[in-house]
């Protein structure tokens, strides 16, 4: 079985790669993250009870040499890493933390892996936030223009990655994928936060009005393309994964009033909008649709039909957690 080391497992995108990897059934995958895992309302792969997985805990920024002695003893065939302070409103309270995350760990595991021959691929999952304004579809060779802590974060550790592959052959491959959600995600996030909100009679607070524009995509569908890269990404690649147009928040959630019986006007309310937020996010990823033969197979409307779903199934577990967001240094 090929062997995977997936970092961030904890997260909402890692854990649903690492349930994919499992229901592949073909590879051994190990998950770190720096906390210990959550239970399976969040962990989707932790219902399997997968003998093909098991979980370490490591903080990349503190317990590298617990990390390589793990790695020599896995010699993985795959790294594909998801770790990242990666909200951006919180990125202007703390921003020395979210550079450390994102930029200088990542330099220091790329200083670590470069010399890792039984490494084929590393498989970094980055952010469009680097471009700042994604107005038209953008490329993979567009500039990066990052107007928040967060997006220069990102930025910085994306273009110090780009140095290990230019000078030590390092085999990069970089994932930048749009607004992903679904069931499982974190309460906080928009999608989740408003069908909950809806339950709970709370008033949703759309920033700017919800004018800006998200590209929504379904996270099982990020997966898929994820899995690809690993798989068959050339290194030195980024390739975008995105859905076919954006969509204004607004309309997302009036969406969801819509699945939930309940009028847009009454249940939202407009409030100032967040500092540094960008207008638009629609990137084209016809690079990944030509290479790999991947493209969305999963509707918004039924990917919000899934959430719903999933948020009333599990709703008395979910209101033992906070549906805002809790910083961690």
């Amino acid at each position: 079985m090929k062997k995977v080391l997936v970092i961030g497992s904890n997260s909402f995108s890692g854990s649903d790669f690492v349930d994919f990897l499992l229901e592949k059934g073909c590879y051994e995958v190990k998950g770190i993250s720096r906390s210990p895992e959550k239970s399976e309302l969040f962990l989707p792969y932790k219902k399997r009870k997968s003998k093909n997985f098991s979980f370490a805990q490591i903080d990349l920024n503190h317990d590298l040499v617990q990390l390589e002695k793990l790695l020599d003893a896995f010699i993985p065939d795959y790294i594909v890493n998801f770790a990242a302070q990666s909200e951006v409103a919180p990125s202007w309270d703390h921003p020395d933390q979210w550079f450390l995350t994102n930029a200088v760990a990542i330099t220091r595991l790329a200083n670590l892996l470069k010399n890792k021959k039984y490494l084929k691929k590393y498989v970094h999952i980055s952010s469009p936030e680097v471009y700042g304004t994604c107005e038209g579809n953008l490329f993979e060779n567009a500039p990066m223009n990052p107007t928040t802590p967060y997006a220069a974060s990102k930025a910085a550790g994306d273009f110090s990655l780009f140095t290990f592959y230019k000078n030590f052959d390092f085999p990069l491959v970089m994932i930048r994928a749009t607004n992903v959600y679904g069931a499982h995600q974190q309460l906080f996030k928009i999608i989740p936060r408003s069908i909950l909100y809806i339950k709970n009679n709370r008033t949703i607070e759309l920033h700017g009005g919800g004018e800006a524009i998200k590209s929504y995509i379904q996270i099982r569908d990020v997966s898929r393309g994820e899995w690809h890269a690993m798989e068959e990404g050339k290194p030195g690649e980024i390739y975008h994964l995105s859905p076919d147009q954006g969509i204004q928040v607004k309309e997302v959630v009036r969406m969801i009033c819509n699945q939930m019986n309940v009028p847009f006007e009454s249940a939202t309310k407009t409030v100032a909008e967040r500092l540094g937020q960008d207008k638009a996010y629609t990137i084209d990823s016809s690079k990944a649709r030509k290479q790999f033969g991947w493209k969305p197979q999963i509707s918004l409307t039924e990917g919000i039909d899934n959430t719903c779903r999933w948020v009333n199934e599990n709703y008395l577990e979910i209101l033992k957690f906070p549906s805002h967001y809790v910083h961690k240094a």
